[in-house]
């Protein structure tokens, strides 16, 4: 496909895995929300996907590279969208966008923060099993 044929053709919206509305009890002392509420979201969201493309049990084996580029904030609507980037053989690496949009300042969306999830299938005693693809 040409340059020009991808700039014709308007892209579908990106749908987010999920996508939550920030609490009070989910902030820190500084009244931010806490990391970790956040890498919580990215493992759920991560998940979400990773069940579109393999079947069975799968579980979190590694979170990659995540660093926080704006805080996220009481009422901010926080989108995570979710894309496969690598299936192995017993495992599948979903890289995870987290984008919060501000209620305060009119709607404006921050990138938050982003990280590759990797997940692996097992079996009933938890060991590696090559991954059931849909």
């Amino acid at each position: 496909m040409t340059e020009t044929a991808k700039h014709d053709r308007p892209e579908a919206p990106r749908q987010p895995a999920i996508r939550v509305m920030m609490m009070p009890r989910d902030t820190n002392a500084l009244g931010t929300i806490f990391g970790g509420i956040i890498l919580s979201y990215i493992d759920q969201a991560g998940a979400v996907e990773a069940h579109r493309h393999a079947k069975g049990r799968l579980v979190t084996v590694a979170m990659r590279e995540v660093e926080f580029h704006q805080p996220v904030f009481v009422g901010d609507l926080v989108s995570f969208y979710a894309e496969p980037i690598r299936l192995g053989n017993t495992s599948i690496t979903i890289k995870v966008v987290v984008e919060a949009e501000r209620r305060t300042s009119g709607g404006d969306r921050v990138l938050v923060t982003q990280a590759e999830v990797v997940f692996v299938q097992v079996d009933r005693d938890n060991r590696p099993i090559p991954l059931a693809r849909r």
